[in-house]
């Protein structure tokens, strides 16, 4: 199963667009947002895709976000960090400044950890868990996304022109 997974977006709405679009000629089937989405203007860029997502440090979600996203049939996360099963694969995704993430690689029981925060891509493993980034498509020099193979454990790094 291929995934696409982005972060701090801050709300840069035509970045995101064109993150969609990669997305779809590469026939994703799921997509994870690490947080920092920035509101509405980038949630109408996810709507009608599957998607998970967790809040990050600058996001501010209100009453009329929350209704929002009811409304276009999204879910707010309800935990951090969010769990997702996805090809087989166990996921916990964080945004990356909470408290519990440091200590995510010793004692979660997953097989990836994303997060975002850092705006800078990550590829590492660590106690049997792979740790990913896919960087920011905000304040960083270049504009990175990923996607992930479920299956062959192959992760890519796209480059997008925003």
């Amino acid at each position: 199963m291929l995934i696409g997974i982005l972060s701090d977006s801050h709300g840069r709405h035509l970045a995101v667009r064109q993150a969609m679009a990669l997305f779809d000629r590469l026939a994703v089937k799921h997509v994870i947002h690490c947080g920092d989405v920035g509101g509405l203007a980038v949630f109408d860029e996810l709507v009608g895709h599957p998607l998970s997502f967790v809040w990050g440090n600058t996001d501010t979600p209100d009453n009329g976000l929350f209704a929002y996203l009811e409304s276009v049939g999204l879910s707010p996360p309800e935990t951090i960090p969010l769990r997702v099963t996805l090809g087989n694969k166990t996921f916990a995704v964080f945004h990356g400044h909470e408290r519990s993430f440091d200590l995510a690689p010793h004692s979660l029981d997953v097989d990836f950890i994303l997060h975002g925060h850092t705006h800078l891509t990550r590829d590492e493993s660590f106690h049997g868990k792979r740790i990913i980034n896919p960087g920011a498509l905000h304040r960083a020099r270049t504009k990175p996304v990923a996607t992930l193979d479920t299956s062959t454990g192959q992760l890519t790094f796209h480059e997008i022109d925003a």
